[in-house]
């Protein structure tokens, strides 16, 4: 028999999804009949906004719909996304500099593909989303953690990003809001670290997917709003799955300097072409239609973050700052582990949350699949009843500890 590996080193090396993982099995587990509640997936629960829905019915009856078009998007999608970056992050770009991808997560792959040459180096503020640190390897550079802990409200330093830069560092990651842990980087230290990242000549990625889900009076300052300087070394992330309630349409996009935008649209016209044209159609909805459907999510977002983190820190050797965005709580579990519940003493984060699922039969996700353990993410974007009952389960089996 051959020796020859039937994978790619390249693809044999990525690992599952940890959200997905544990979404997958939670649903197994309904499948079989049991009452889990899973707080594993980043998604709404909301329906996408009737006006998004009907803007796609009406694009049904244009066969123009049913054609190729270009793979940079549609030009009146490019403007409105290009409309709501001068509006939401303070900079002002051409429609040209715009390119619609599918969903968030291809615009973060070819961000990397794009910028990076082998042993590139980028800085990775963990914990991080899942698919950073991969996206960055297919692109055959290097991540590096800098790990900012429920200690420093999940935020990293300057101090901290300086220590981590090489005379190999290309890029900065910047993600405010964070996933996983609703971090919120206030104007002043997003200005910080953008100066920082100026000052070295490094490129920035920013991953804004939930800048429009922030909670309590705050903003999320676009890190090329702070520091102007940045936008011709920044590469803008975003898409409408989140805001919109729409992540199954599978609609994103990426911003900057004109010379990338090309990179990124000969990459994408070999890779997928364009984007499902009706998808296209339902996001100029989404952006220049009626926000106050948006808006109503938002405030029911807030409200659950509010119960939730009440909540989880109810929980003996529980630790949840309150997050200012998105829609996470990250958990501190260092207190948890170590002790026995029902038989069973879990050490690592990762053990915990098999645990909860087992017993309690309530799905999240350990830190492991975020950089760091000890933490467990739990989504509150599902309703207030199954929401509260997932918590009560936990504190019901974390009571038993000893």
């Amino acid at each position: 028999m051959s020796s020859i590996s039937r994978l790619s080193k390249k693809i044999s090396a990525i690992g599952e999804s940890a959200t997905l993982k544990v979404d997958a099995k939670a649903k197994a587990l309904q499948a079989e009949g049991r009452k889990v509640i899973s707080y594993a997936a980043g998604e709404p629960d909301f329906p996408t906004p009737k006006h998004i829905v009907d803007a796609v019915r009406v694009a049904l009856d244009d066969p123009k719909n049913f054609r190729y078009t270009a793979a940079t998007g549609l030009p009146e999608l490019r403007t409105a996304v290009a409309a709501k970056t001068a509006r939401d992050s303070g900079w002002e770009v051409e429609a040209s500099q715009v390119m619609i991808t599918n969903g968030g997560k291809q615009a973060v792959y070819q961000s990397f593909q794009v910028l990076l040459d082998p042993g590139d180096e980028v800085i990775v503020p963990a914990p991080y989303w899942v698919s950073y640190p991969e996206a960055i390897q297919l692109a055959d550079g290097v991540p590096v953690e800098v790990f900012a802990g429920a200690d420093q409200g999940y935020k990293v330093t300057v101090e901290q990003l300086e220590a981590a830069r090489t005379d190999k560092t290309k890029a900065l990651l910047f993600v405010s809001p964070s996933n996983p842990t609703g971090a919120v980087y206030t104007a002043e230290e997003t200005k910080a670290i953008g100066e920082w990242a100026q000052e070295h000549g490094l490129w920035v990625i920013a991953d804004e997917i939930y800048q429009n889900l922030v909670y309590g009076g705050v903003r999320a300052t676009s890190i090329v709003e702070a520091v102007p300087a940045l936008q011709d070394r920044a590469i803008l992330v975003n898409g409408v799955a989140k805001t919109y309630a729409m992540t199954g349409w599978r609609l994103g996009w990426m911003v900057g300097p004109s010379d990338i935008m090309k990179g990124a649209a000969n990459l994408q016209s070999h890779m997928s072409s364009n984007v499902n044209n009706l998808a296209q159609r339902g996001a100029i909805a989404a952006l220049n239609g009626p926000q106050e459907p948006i808006e109503e999510m938002r405030v029911a977002f807030e409200g659950r973050r509010n119960l939730i983190v009440e909540e989880l820190n109810k929980v003996p050797g529980f630790h949840c700052p309150m997050p200012d965005g998105a829609f996470y709580a990250y958990v501190d579990v260092a207190g948890a582990l170590g002790k026995t519940y029902r038989g069973v003493t879990p050490a690592t984060s990762l053990e915990l949350a098999d645990l909860i699922l087992t017993e309690a039969e309530v799905a999240t996700v350990p830190g492991e699949g975020f950089g760091r353990g000890g933490y467990l993410r739990l989504s509150y974007a599902l309703g207030e009843g199954p929401l509260l009952e997932g918590v009560q389960r936990i504190q019901a089996l974390m009571a038993e500890g000893n």
